[in-house]
């Protein structure tokens, strides 16, 4: 339920302040009102004629509705939604690709390529004036066809180049596209597919093998493997064959590509080449869900009388799951190898084959796979270690955990690290995440099949993000991102594989946000600073800690010199009951502790999420502050992460209970300010915030928001898929609470002035049942106080056919309309049982 967001040039200009509009006659006021897009209903425009009593009253609302702009403040030019929209403040990051040589780890000369352009070059870390230009070009002619490159992908030897070409977009992770191979020294090139140019345009994805020799790939749901080792005579082998509409091989389903793996991939290479592991989903129970596209681009649907009907395999909560399995194409003995059916693996008595999610598989060694598997609800998990020698994939069960008495959840992770056998370590291993009191930390367990840790290598009431970046296989360091200073900073840090020796990479002293990227033996770093100042980059040795200038910023810091931007500050709000809870508050330019303000909260919520970071940048939140004059609050409440279990942990078989109590509290904290006027507060959310945004206004009516925005939002879990929503709710059939989950006391919005309601009629994630259910129960309860957008054929990002411009032009008039008090007189229509319609031939053809 991640919300995805891509902010484009503004359709509206909205210009200052002019004496001329006082001279308005009540027909221009209507007019002026329609122009400027907001989403009224014609019954509201008798509000101003019951509101036009004199110029007096008119100024005032003239006044709230077009404000004097700010055109310079201190001799800077304000922040405004249409600089935002143009990338103005956007800070400039460059992407490398770490290349792995056979001594990489022993021998790490910290080797990548970076893009510049349409130009890949290779550099080197120990050597930043060497520079090669390995491949340059943006499209290429295949068969006297174009093709548009839009990724390009090396083998670690650099002696090809896969070329990743016109991408159809699929889901939020997956695309079909035309996939091609470079040889660089020969400067020829081939498709993946040889056998079929137009079923080459359809690869779902590729991989390279560790030795450069091999590609893996997806076609039809089906795995092949091209074995380049003699370019100008190839050979192609098909490895599963029964791949098609229900079964999944090396590519997850709908539901896995979304909450399991996150991403479009679901094959991985052994570190030696000769194995290559893979998920099969069988979707054969899940149940199909349909979705019409109306305004498709595609010529075949471009001018039908009908729409197109596209069908996902899509599991909602209750109902059956994929059914998962694991396994192995040996390259050696040119066969796929699967468990024995005999094997405890298939036999174990708390996860049920029909039920069992498998949430990671990560090779620790050329011969061990490690499969991470839960049950259906993720209470249960269990950590098998799969030999792959034999002529049937072999399992031992090495580790157990259940926490359904702790009223807990395994959250879904993909960040397992192997540590191979060296002198200084006479066995292999890996580090995984644990839970120590309460909070995630790093454990190394050796040898893989060790049930419990060899050591811990954290401790504290922190908690580790992301598990293990990087080992470094010379210094046996372990480094790591964790929350250790604050929950709303991350910070590098290493630590000896026993636990002893942890030091701060980044400077501690200073408020930070960092990600990293390591080399392939670790030794180099590219150091990610993304905030709270102007973001840089730099590429460190971390043996020798030279550090040298990646990217400055500095055309970005020049510009901030000219602009003044909202002020943000961070803190910790005690919400009562002992619940203290991070926030992030953005106020207006030119802030007047003695005016008065409306207010604004933002707001996802979702269990394990976060919002309050001490990122740079200026989103929507700083739009609103400055353009609106509006103070604009977000508060991570009990359910979200990196406070620890016991703060996420609460909301456990109860979405919304909890997380909707500490919004309102948060709320009433705010507009006892004196700088906040308590009759202009609005809260807004898009996906699980949407939710939240509606559950808010549903159990508050109208006493601290008074107005809403919802995008996207689940109305009912009961609609949602099955693997997020039973992490956190169990299935309906096992939790009575599904139903206080859900909007569905409607009696509640007829308090609050007025809400919006947006939705995408393609949303694949959260479908767009959700708001029709919602608005089938405002319809029978006769609640009118809103106003609903939804946009063709737009998915959960609500991006098509520019979509995205309209979906933020809609929030920022609507709000705008609602703190200049449009909303606050609403139009009562006399209630009759029983009647006709009032033009009873509108509805004859």
């Amino acid at each position: 339920m991640e919300e995805k967001v891509v902010e484009r040039e503004s359709a509206w200009s909205w210009g200052p302040h002019n004496s001329v509009f006082t001279s308005l006659s009540t027909i221009s006021i209507v007019c002026l009102l329609l122009i400027y897009g907001s989403s009224l209903l014609i019954s509201q425009v008798t509000v101003f004629y019951k509101n036009s009593h004199g110029m007096k009253e008119f100024d005032s609302l003239s006044n709230r509705l077009f404000p004097q702009k700010h055109t310079s403040i201190e001799g800077k030019v304000p922040l405004t939604f249409k600089s935002v929209r143009a990338g103005t403040f956007k800070p400039e990051t460059k992407e490398i690709q770490w290349l792995e040589t056979s001594v990489s780890k022993t021998n790490d000369t910290g080797d990548f390529v970076v893009t510049k352009g349409s130009k890949y070059f290779l550099k080197n870390v120990q050597d930043p004036e060497f520079s090669k230009l390995l491949y340059d070009g943006s499209e290429i002619v295949y068969d006297d066809k174009k093709y548009k490159i839009e990724d390009v992908v090396f083998s670690n030897d650099l002696k090809h180049v896969l070329l990743v070409c016109d991408k159809i977009h699929n889901w939020r992770h997956s695309f079909f596209a035309s996939y091609f191979i470079y040889n660089i020294e020969t400067k020829t090139t081939q498709s993946l597919y040889d056998k079929n140019n137009e079923l080459n345009e359809k690869i779902a994805l590729a991989k390279w093998s560790p030795d450069s020799k091999k590609i893996a790939f997806v076609l039809e749901n089906n795995v092949y493997i091209k074995n380049i080792s003699d370019f100008i005579h190839p050979t192609l082998t098909q490895v599963t064959h029964d791949g098609g509409k229900e079964i999944f091989y090396g590519k997850p389903d709908w539901v896995y590509e979304e909450e399991v793996f996150e991403s479009d991939t679901a094959l991985w290479w052994s570190p030696n080449s000769e194995f290559l592991s893979m998920l099969r989903c069988n979707d054969t129970q899940v149940p199909t869900y349909p979705i019409p596209y109306f305004v498709q681009d595609d010529e075949k649907y471009k001018n039908s009388s009908y729409p197109e009907l596209r069908e996902i395999k899509y599991p909602k909560a209750g109902y059956p799951n994929p059914v998962v399995d694991f396994l192995v194409y040996d390259m050696s003995a040119e066969e796929v190898k699967y468990i024995d059916q005999d094997d405890d693996f298939y036999h174990d008595k708390d996860i049920p084959n029909d039920t069992r999610l498998i949430t990671e598989m990560v090779w620790v060694g050329d011969q061990q796979v490690l499969v991470r598997t839960t049950n259906r609800v993720s209470d249960i998990l269990k950590i098998f270690i799969v030999d792959v020698t034999g002529s049937k994939l072999n399992s031992t069960l090495t580790r157990s955990e259940d926490l359904r008495k702790k009223n807990s959840w395994f959250e879904i992770e993909h960040n397992t690290l192997y540590i191979p056998k060296a002198e200084t370590r006479p066995e292999e291993g890996y580090i995984d995440v644990l839970e120590v009191d309460g909070y995630d930390h790093l454990a190394y367990f050796s040898p893989p099949t060790a049930a419990t840790p060899k050591a811990y290598l954290t401790r504290g009431d922190w908690e580790v993000v992301g598990g293990p970046r990087a080992f470094d296989y010379i210094t046996n360091k372990v480094y790591f991102i964790s929350t250790e200073k604050s929950s709303m900073e991350r910070h590098l840090y290493s630590v000896g594989l026993d636990g002893k020796d942890k030091t701060n990479v980044t400077d501690v002293s200073k408020e930070g946000v960092y990600s990293a990227s390591f080399s392939k033996g670790s030794r180099y770093l590219l150091l990610n600073y993304n905030g709270p100042d102007v973001p840089y980059q730099n590429l460190i040795d971390l043996h020798t800690m030279k550090v040298d200038s990646f990217e400055t910023n500095e055309k970005l810091k020049g510009v901030l010199e000219k602009y003044i931007v909202p002020k943000v500050i961070y803190g910790e709000l005690n919400l009562g009951d002992g619940v203290k809870a991070n926030y992030k508050q953005t106020f207006p330019l030119n802030f007047n502790p003695s005016h008065k303000y409306p207010l604004l909260f933002f707001v996802y919520g979702g269990p394990g999420s976060q919002l309050v970071v001490k990122t740079f940048g200026q989103p929507f939140s700083s739009v609103i502050a400055s353009e609106l004059d509006a103070v604009v609050v977000t508060v991570d409440g009990r359910g979200t992460g990196f406070k620890g279990k016991q703060f996420r942990n609460v909301v456990k078989n109860n979405l919304s209970h909890y997380e909707v109590i500490d919004q309102i509290a948060a709320g009433n904290i705010f507009i006892s300010k004196p700088y906040i006027d308590p009759e202009r507060t609005a809260i807004w959310g898009w996906s699980y915030g949407g939710f939240m945004t509606l559950k808010t206004l549903e159990k508050d009516q109208g006493n601290v928001f008074k107005y809403g925005m919802a995008v996207a939002p689940v109305t009912n879990w009961m609609f949602y898929d099955s693997i997020y929503t039973e992490r956190y709710m169990n299935t309906p059939q096992n939790n009575p609470n599904y139903k206080n989950g859900s909007v569905h006391d409607v009696e509640g919005f007829k308090s609050v002035k007025r809400f919006l309601l947006m939705h995408g009629t393609g949303d694949d994630n959260v479908h767009l049942q959700n708001s029709l259910k919602f608005l089938d129960m405002l319809d029978q309860a006769g609640v009118e106080n809103y106003d609903v957008h939804v946009f063709p054929d737009s998915d959960h990002s609500i991006s098509y056919h520019n979509a995205n411009t309209i979906v933020y032009d809609k929030l920022f008039i609507w709000l705008k309309l609602a703190f200049a008090g449009v909303y606050d007189e609403i139009y009562e229509p006399v209630r009759i049982d029983n009647y006709g319609p009032i033009d009873p031939d509108l509805h004859v053809l």
